[in-house]
């Protein structure tokens, strides 16, 4: 039987299983410039800032388990004129990376700007994260900027990259 992929937007119960996949990436030294391990508590004030309408934090899940999410940011918060721009980042529970989940996730995520008015998505990563910058080129992001050994993770440096995806091209 084919597992039940379903995408929505996540709940406030949903705290837990977002802080665990996250937790996951922090370990990995890799994937977020955070170091130390979040508690779903230290999560709660990030969990309320998005909203549905314009920065949506979206849920991957299979028959019911949480098994990734993305989020969809302010860029430069607080300036009106770049309202249309928002900071995309997604995270999948390491157990099923290569499974699709996040393609699904992106492609999901990505047809939602346009009710949403987004117009640009920018990924902003470390370019020691060859598998995130896989799925941004498969999606069609483009590398708009790199900021080389700035990052200080695990006693080695890493540079900063930022990846862009026009929608709606005129």
């Amino acid at each position: 039987m084919e597992p039940k992929i379903k995408i929505r937007f996540a709940e406030k119960a949903d705290l837990p299983s977002i802080v665990n996949i996250y937790n996951q990436a922090i370990r990995s030294h890799y994937a977020t410039g955070d170091i130390s391990e979040f508690t779903v508590e230290q999560r709660v004030t990030w969990f309320e800032k998005f909203d549905n309408d314009f920065y949506p934090l979206y849920l991957v899940e299979i028959n019911g388990i949480v098994l990734g999410y993305c989020s969809l940011s302010p860029y430069r918060p607080g300036r009106e004129a770049m309202a249309t721009v928002a900071e995309i980042s997604y995270y999948i529970d390491f157990l099923y990376h290569g499974k699709g989940l996040g393609s699904r996730l992106l492609e999901y995520v990505i047809a939602d700007c346009k009710r949403i008015n987004k117009e640009s998505l920018l990924a902003i990563l470390m370019d020691i994260n060859p598998k995130s910058i896989g799925i941004l080129k498969k999606f069609g992001f483009e590398k708009w900027g790199h900021f080389p050994d700035i990052i200080h993770i695990n006693g080695e440096k890493a540079g900063h990259l930022v990846y862009g995806l026009r929608l709606n091209k005129k």
